[in-house]
């Protein structure tokens, strides 16, 4: 192996090093269960503690674990049937590219379709709702134990298979991190599986199984339920339509898998993103046909925000030649590549990340206005992307140098116009 191919040691430690990862390894299963219990009490009021705090006798349910697994397999078998098509990723350190299996959409479609018949067969979806809790502290439980296997796992892996960001050799900060880049077990990718089937799907899953508790309780859905259904489903459709986009995405070039990605994509995806429609369950929301209409035309924009600047990029990566961006104007970069200057990316830095959060807001606004939890989503999102957005300015800064600096000077809002 040549030097160039070793990954070279991770100096800069992101979320407080070591310490900000033990803190983290806490603080993210007990934000879930703690936003889960509020928003299961009478009051949903975050500003006071939920109780009464259950038993941990309670809070374990081998179905629900049992659940679970089977969801989690039947995905991992729908990512290996032979079909959709296979793509190469980025070159990796050591001048190879991973294959990977290009199918999400048909897996969505082919899970519909088994919920469909499981509708017609009569099969008990409210249970998810009644037993969510449970079911939360399976996943969380399920994450945990795979990320152990990841970190032990890459104590084998060769060098040039390691995380550039997750290779500091503290053990707890890798393990949170993501010791390896692209574990796999075969040509089963463990990080690209994770990263939009069983939490992604599972959270569109999730909302049916709500829709169907509030039939159950009501005769009928809300228009404030089929809201946000509608809105989620179309998100998650997105992503998995576009599946290959994440190929360059940060999470799949940068970053590990490690309990940090590991339970983000199984638990925390899951279980936070379908609080809104967890919360108007127990806490109906009555909305009329014009408010229904303002809400839609929200998540339109956002929408139209978030894919056009998206898809500007991905064929700009593909093709500058392509005619949908030949025109736009670019700066050249030292690396060889150029910087899109106008269109989407001209407006702000980050338009993708805009388009996001005005999403966000509309999935929000269909439970009303008396109470601050259905907004937990929009309001951690965004620190989320301010947050993401810093990594991807210090990344860039240190791939483009002075051309990123003159992209920064020409575009100088970073997600939000004229605010930030």
């Amino acid at each position: 192996m040549s030097a160039s191919d070793k990954t070279p040691r991770t100096k800069e430690l992101e979320f407080g090093g070591s310490l900000g990862a033990l803190v983290l390894i806490f603080v993210l299963p007990g934000t879930v269960f703690y936003l889960l219990l509020t928003c299961n009490s009478d009051e949903a009021s975050v500003l006071r503690l939920p109780g009464p705090v259950p038993s941990l006798e309670s809070l374990w349910n081998p179905s629900a674990l049992l659940i679970l697994l089977s969801w989690v397999s039947l995905q991992a078998l729908l990512y290996m049937l032979p079909m959709g098509k296979i793509v190469e990723g980025i070159t990796l350190r050591d001048n190879t590219r991973l294959k990977y299996k290009i199918n999400a959409f048909q897996a969505f479609l082919v899970t519909a379709i088994i919920a469909g018949v499981a509708v017609v067969l009569k099969l008990p979806f409210p249970y998810v709702y009644d037993h969510f809790l449970q079911f939360a502290v399976a996943s969380a439980l399920f994450s945990l134990g795979l990320s152990i296997f990841l970190y032990i796992k890459s104590l084998t892996a060769p060098e040039s298979a390691l995380a550039p960001g997750g290779n500091s050799g503290n053990p707890l900060y890798d393990f949170f991190i993501g010791h390896e880049l692209n574990p796999r077990i075969g040509s089963f990718d463990l990080k690209y599986f994770c990263e939009l089937r069983p939490g992604l799907i599972g959270w569109c899953l999730i909302n049916f199984c709500f829709l169907m508790k509030e039939i159950e309780l009501r005769g009928s859905p809300s228009l404030s339920m089929i809201l946000v259904c509608g809105f989620q489903a179309l998100y998650v459709m997105d992503a998995l339509w576009h599946e290959e986009a994440i190929l360059t995405t940060m999470d799949i070039v940068h970053d590990g898998f490690g309990f940090m990605l590991a339970f983000g994509d199984l638990c925390w995806v899951p279980f936070t993103y379908s609080l809104q429609a967890y919360f108007l369950v127990g806490h109906p929301q009555e909305q009329g046909m014009a408010a229904a209409v303002f809400f839609i035309l929200i998540n339109a924009v956002g929408y139209i925000i978030f894919r056009g600047s998206n898809s500007q990029k991905n064929a700009f990566r593909r093709n500058p030649s392509d005619p949908s961006v030949a025109g736009l104007e670019t700066i050249p970069t030292a690396t060889g590549k150029r910087l899109l200057v106008s269109g989407w990316w001209g407006l702000v830095r980050h338009p993708n990340y805009l388009g996001d959060l005005i999403m966000a807001l509309a999935w929000s606004l269909p439970c009303g206005v008396s109470h601050i939890l259905p907004y937990f989503y929009v309001t951690y999102f965004t620190a989320l992307l301010v947050h993401r957005e810093a990594r991807d300015e210090h990344q860039c800064l240190k791939k483009y140098g002075l051309a990123w600096q003159e992209y920064c000077r020409r575009v100088p809002y970073r997600i939000f116009p004229y605010i930030y």
